[in-house]
């Protein structure tokens, strides 16, 4: 028989055919931090504020894995390959979610620049819902973001999904949702980094997302955050070693039980 998910996905897939029902976040160092995101600059910028990826100056590939034990059918997976060229950053991701029965997929294509103290990314998706009985949908949406660093210390980030309001190509008027994420990131110590934002959706009440990082001879580090709306405790640990990033995180929450995400870097290139 089908497992609790399979079940939530038979009861509400007329709502979940008709928008993008699972977030893209990634990274298990943005989910060690509670997905206090909207600052970093990071690979995983891709698939957080893909105005990050405007600061990077190396090729980099990047996979990471969510599991959730409770929620079979619910686990997440995502990969990207990210490049410096001549006027910018250009990178490829793809996203997946579900399983058999009810899945998502996301093909995105992104560009970023630097321009004075403000990073700048686009990003073009290709998103694929598909529920077994009921066929497959599709959908093209933007997303536009930016980071601007006012301060040695402190920098703002925002961000914008769905930017053109798309539509399904399933007949119906229903867009994919829009979200608006605002934030700051504060850089206290060369050890010690804070980070809290504001997500809302069009329709839903907004969510607080908070987190911290502290570096550990600048190769370990141990990370925390929490959500309100829904409410959330997280923690993560990484390392980095020459050109190799690995990262853990596990997050509490009420109602879906734990959810476990790992995530590895690999970096081809380094700037001299």
């Amino acid at each position: 028989m089908p497992s609790k998910i399979q079940f939530v996905v038979l009861i509400f897939l007329p709502t979940l055919l008709q928008s993008q029902s699972t977030a893209t976040l990634m990274g298990a160092r943005a989910a060690g931090m509670g997905y206090a995101s909207s600052g970093l600059t990071d690979e995983w910028a891709f698939f957080n504020n893909v105005g990050g990826i405007g600061k990077l100056k190396t090729t980099g590939a990047a996979f990471a894995y969510e599991l959730k034990p409770a929620l079979t059918g619910a686990n997440r997976m995502a990969a990207s390959l990210l490049s410096p060229v001549k006027w910018g950053t250009a990178g490829v991701g793809i996203f997946r979610f579900g399983d058999d029965l009810y899945n998502e997929h996301l093909l995105s294509l992104a560009f970023g620049n630097t321009i004075g103290n403000t990073s700048l990314g686009i990003k073009t998706n290709y998103i694929q819902y598909r529920a077994e009985g009921f066929g497959t949908h599709s959908a093209m949406s933007i997303d536009f973001g930016g980071i601007t660093q006012l301060t040695q210390h402190l920098s703002i980030g925002a961000y914008i999904t769905n930017l053109t309001q798309s539509k399904l190509n399933n007949g119906t008027s229903e867009r994919l949702p829009t979200k608006l994420v605002a934030g700051f990131t504060f850089r206290l110590t060369d050890y010690l980094l804070l980070a809290t934002e504001l997500e809302k959706d069009l329709i839903y009440q907004a969510t607080w997302r908070s987190g911290v990082e502290y570096t550990l001879y600048k190769k370990i580090f141990f990370r925390t955050g929490f959500n309100l709306n829904p409410n959330a405790a997280f923690f993560g640990i990484g390392a980095q070693k020459e050109n190799f990033k690995l990262d853990y995180a596990i997050r509490f929450n009420q109602l879906t039980g734990t959810a476990h995400q790992a995530s590895a870097v690999y970096i081809f290139s380094r700037k001299s």
